[in-house]
């Protein structure tokens, strides 16, 4: 097809324009980034958490630590604690939490206690102790806790002998009440 006549086409070839010459590209866009705001708030939550965490932690140690600790909290309270451990529990460890370290005077209450298991074994029967009423004394070097102590054995439900022995306790305040010494009172 031909150009109508009178117009006048211009037959010259584009040209390309120099790389130098071009306006310089659009600057890519920039990466999108999380608001600050939300890091802050993460930030302010996480911080929240642990110092809960940590708190709870301290908590419950505390709270722990006051359920295991043996109560020696006055002279008579430590004598019935002594007592259960060592003659109806049997428990030496837990008897010595409430016994003193060093200076103890406490070779007649084992000895009751080695009596006892010599009897069961012995006889084949159950011996039990139990004691009546804690009763304080001031004493030079702390208190004194006297108590009657009551033996007595069982064989099939039926009880074959009792006796009733009269027991000094001498105890001591360090780091908590504390039991040194015991005997039976003549």
């Amino acid at each position: 097809m031909q150009p109508p006549a009178g117009s006048q086409v211009s037959r010259v070839p584009a040209q390309r324009t120099p790389p130098e010459q071009l306006a310089p590209p659009a600057p890519a866009p920039a990466p999108v980034r999380p608001k600050r705001r939300l890091r802050t708030v993460l930030a302010v939550v996480a911080g929240v958490l642990a110092l809960l965490c940590a708190g709870g932690g301290v908590v419950g140690f505390v709270l722990y630590d006051r359920a295991t600790a043996p109560d020696r909290s006055a002279p008579d309270v430590v004598v019935d604690n002594y007592l259960r451990a060592l003659l109806v529990d049997r428990n030496d460890t837990k008897a010595q939490e409430f016994a003193c370290t060093s200076g103890t005077d406490l070779d007649a209450v084992r000895a009751l206690r080695a009596e006892v298991e010599q009897r069961e074994a012995n006889f084949n029967v159950v011996v039990r102790v139990s004691w009546g009423p804690l009763n304080r004394a001031k004493s030079d070097d702390g208190e004194s806790v006297t108590t009657t102590l009551t033996i007595s054995g069982s064989a099939d439900g039926q009880i074959r002998s009792s006796r009733r022995e009269d027991w000094q306790f001498r105890v001591v305040e360090r780091d908590g009440w504390r039991v040194c010494g015991g005997s039976k009172v003549s």
